[in-house]
């Protein structure tokens, strides 16, 4: 492709002119300052975005008041300086910069005044307690408890009404709110202003939440209406900053329910589209609607919907339209851009999760390098924003540190063995080797990847290659080379000038009576294919492994059980991939008993005995008990290896790792040597 990539053709959109068709769509970072400023972090976060060759950055739900929400925020002139840094430091790069206007669906200022006057009287209530007044302390802190709760019901509410309960001298605040803050964003050289449809305005146009009887409810005009003062108010206050609206669709599943809840339908959205470019807008972004609970309606996880699933509503926009049209949506790969542009599906190409894995899509792109593309997995970002987390991802150790971590150059080349070429030594190879190492990759079986090539096994989880597959890419046009089938003597080792071992772990048994029977099988074994497992499964532990395991057995029609310790199964999987699991759980029947202790195995292997959390006895009877109770790091003899040597990944520490953290262990051993 390289300079010819139709990802990389400049685009005018506006009066802006953006360099390439590469766009980062707004999320939540969770990166700025508490005062909703941006702050060192989140300023590193998005240059390195430009670095990467971004023509286009969005930075998701600044908030036009102040709000307790973990968002940006430009509600006063006093923060303009913090913004013009943002585009002045963007601008060096020729990315244009965007702000996301937005307002929350709650009447801010009064959940604000009781959050704050919760807080006053904590204040008092440590201001008597320190007067030693106990008695008048404890009824303070009570009435201090009693405001916060009234604070979170008056919230919880509004979320569910103040779309319909708000009066017009709400709604004109509101908008004066935006207004003043596009203008503050222009004065700070912002580019452009992404009028957030989803949220306030999505819930204005929405028939499913907005049951108003005023000018604003009921015909399809009036629901509209809003939205349209909002862009008319934006344009006389900031009138030489593009516009871009982003629109969300309420899609339609494949059992023909509504996906979605804060936005328009279809056929009303392609409708409104049309009235958005007569009202000035210069850009619309085709988006999936909001408002459902669950993170994952929006931002979907690896296999439950296809690639480019929100591309079909994009192309019918832009059948009806002249401006600029941009997709978001699992366009993971350089390829589905390249091919959306080819077909004039679409005009931009946003890559959301994609650019958090690789922000060098663009320079990559143009130089014909291999790109580290996103799981889809969920992990790492959209949890992160679900629990109020930092953004990051798996398969990034730099994202979210942007300032703190990047690889060293060495001072002179060395000669590294790494030992194992799971995905903890694959990411030390490479960062080893950008550092201007020769790399020697050791691995004792036939393929590379590790425990990634039974992870990938269960239902939904076979894009979980991709991380594999970018080493796979990259390896061979860098100074390392993998030894398959081969183990690393100490005389290998020694030859060397360090080591990073990155060995890994193995699955463990439980230590009972009855875990040698021959049915009782590991669960690594039923994914990797070595055993096949029929009738009815017990599956022992309820974690992330052995739900995916039951799942993985149950969609083969054997009947399941899964036994688990804790009070929850699959506690560790993704908020958005949870509800999945379950409605398959649910679909064939699988059993969980949770709460629940395994005693010992029958002598034949045939039943479990267990005790509930009442202390109940219980028999499971079965015809095969496979093992997930968790993994223990393999152990490495280093006796005699007389050169430096690192660990990474599940065999670094007393507790076996996750994918991010043998990423991070890999990238982080190799930067050390």
């Amino acid at each position: 492709m390289g300079k010819n990539s139709l990802l990389l053709q400049p685009i005018k959109v506006g009066n802006l002119t953006l360099k390439n068709r590469i766009m980062f769509p707004p999320l939540t970072t969770g990166y700025e300052e508490r005062d909703g400023s941006i702050g060192g972090r989140s300023l590193a976060f998005y240059e390195r975005l430009a670095k990467g060759g971004v023509a286009y950055v969005a930075i998701g739900d600044v908030a036009p008041v102040r709000t307790a929400s973990p968002t940006p925020m430009l509600y006063d002139d006093s923060q303009i300086p913090l913004f013009k840094n943002l585009a002045d430091t963007l601008h060096k790069y020729d990315c244009k910069v965007a702000l996301q206007i937005f307002h929350p669906e709650y009447d801010v200022p009064g959940v604000g005044r009781l959050i704050g006057a919760s807080m006053m009287a904590m204040k008092e209530a440590e201001g008597l307690k320190a007067a030693g007044d106990m008695a008048a302390f404890g009824a303070k802190m009570q009435e201090a408890e009693k405001i916060r709760k009234e604070a979170y019901a008056k919230l919880h509410h509004d979320m569910q009404h103040f779309v319909t309960e708000a009066t017009k001298e709400q709604l004109d605040a509101i908008k004066n709110a935006i207004a003043q803050a596009s203008r503050r964003a222009m004065e700070a050289g912002i580019d452009a202003i992404e009028v957030h449809g989803d949220r306030l305005l999505g819930s204005l146009c929405s028939t499913l939440l907005n049951h108003r009887t005023d000018e604003y409810g009921g015909s399809f005009e009036n629901r509209i209406r809003y939205a349209l003062e909002v862009v008319a108010a934006i344009k006389e206050a900031a009138p030489s900053l593009m516009i871009e609206y982003k629109l969300p669709i309420i899609t339609i599943n494949a059992d023909g329910s509504t996906r979605g809840k804060g936005g328009l339908l279809e056929d009303e959205g392609v409708a409104f589209a049309k009235k958005l470019e007569e009202a000035g807008v210069d850009m619309i972004q085709v988006a999936q609607a909001n408002h459902t609970g669950n993170m994952g309606d929006t931002i979907p996880p690896m296999g439950t919907l296809p690639e480019n699933w929100t591309l079909p509503v994009a192309i019918k926009v832009k059948e009806v339209v002249s401006v600029p049209v941009a997709t978001v949506g699992r366009v993971i790969s350089v390829a589905n851009g390249e091919e959306i542009l080819a077909k004039g599906q679409a005009d931009i190409i946003a890559y959301g999760r994609s650019l958090l894995c690789d922000p060098d899509i663009a320079v990559k792109v143009e130089k014909d390098e291999p790109i580290r593309e996103c799981l889809n997995c969920n992990k790492g970002c959209v949890d992160a924003i679900s629990a109020r987390r930092y953004l990051s991802c798996v398969l990034n150790a730099e994202n979210g540190d942007e300032a703190t971590i990047a690889i060293k150059p060495s001072d002179a080349k060395k000669n590294v063995v790494i030992v194992g070429a799971g995905i903890a030594g694959l990411e030390a190879a490479r960062v080893a080797a950008i550092r201007g190492h020769h790399v020697d990759v050791y691995e004792k079986t036939d393929r590379i990847g590790g425990q990634i090539n039974i992870a990938a096994v269960p239902p939904r989880k076979a894009e979980i290659l991709r991380a594999t597959e970018y080493y796979e890419k990259i390896l061979p046009g860098m100074d390392v080379t993998i030894h398959l089938n081969t183990e690393a003597t100490k005389e290998i080792m020694n030859a060397a000038d360090a080591v990073i071992v990155a060995v890994g772990a193995h699955d463990i048994t439980l230590p009972i009576a009855g875990a040698d029977a021959k049915t009782v099988v590991s669960s690594w074994d039923v994914l990797a294919g070595t055993v096949e497992v029929q009738g009815h499964c017990a599956v022992i532990g309820g974690g992330l492994v052995g739900a995916e395991t039951a799942e993985f057995v149950a969609q083969k029609g054997n009947a399941v059980s899964i036994i688990e310790m804790t009070d929850k199964i699959a506690a560790q999987e993704s908020s958005t991939v949870l509800p999945v699991m379950m409605a398959d759980f649910a679909a064939h029947g699988v059993k969980q008993y949770v709460n629940t202790k395994v005693n010992d195995i029958a002598a034949d292997g045939k039943a479990i005995h267990a005790t509930d959390a009442e202390g109940n006895a219980l028999t499971i009877e079965c015809d095969t008990i496979i093992m997930a109770v968790g993994s223990k790091k393999n152990a490495f003899d280093t006796e005699g290896v007389t050169v430096p040597v690192f660990f990474a990944g599940d065999c670094a520490g007393e507790r076996t790792a996750d994918i991010a953290s043998a990423i991070r262990g890999g990238y982080n051993a190799a930067n050390e040597i």
